[in-house]
């Protein structure tokens, strides 16, 4: 299974409780730079909180959509940000990355994770769009959820595992 969030607005532990409820087991970094001004959306803070939760965490910055692709989508220019991240795809590291995804996705639930909330506005979805022909199955665009922070979850949760609803 493959699916891809943003937190873009999120709480942390409704974000982990999105993820938990629908049966996420490695979550993949796919930020240039795994920082953020969001308290605990930073790689260290990030990969401890899912750690103790039973998710998963690396980071793979070769997938990251450089300063310039970035700065073309917060400025609207998505021509420059596609063709931008499009010569990222080309490079050795990228196939790579692209490749290591695609073998965890058939072993278990993986979840592209960058920053933006809309899919459509991030490199996470031409990543995804990819993939999806390589896995072949349909990859899953999660919102966090905000009615499911892990204390709201605390009891309610039952193995998600194997066989986790979609």
């Amino acid at each position: 299974m493959l699916s891809t969030i943003g937190y873009e607005g999120a709480r942390p532990d409704d974000f982990i409780g999105t993820l938990r409820l629908v049966g996420v087991q490695m979550v993949v970094d796919i930020r240039d730079r795994a920082q953020s001004r969001r308290p605990g959306f930073s790689k260290s803070a990030l990969r401890d909180s899912l750690e103790a939760q039973g998710i998963g965490y690396i980071h793979l910055r070769e997938l990251g959509d450089p300063k310039e692709g970035r700065d073309a989508a917060r400025s609207g220019d998505f021509a420059k940000f596609r063709r931008t991240y499009a010569a990222v795809l080309q490079t050795d590291q990228a196939s790579e990355a692209l490749e290591q995804i695609a073998a965890l996705a058939r072993q278990m639930s993986v979840c592209l994770l960058c920053y933006e909330r809309d899919h459509h506005e991030c490199h996470r979805k031409i990543v995804a769009d990819y993939l999806e022909s390589v896995v072949e199955y349909k990859v899953r665009h999660l919102g966090v959820r905000s009615d499911v922070s892990l204390g709201k979850l605390a009891g309610q949760l039952r193995d998600l595992g194997e066989g986790a609803p979609a």
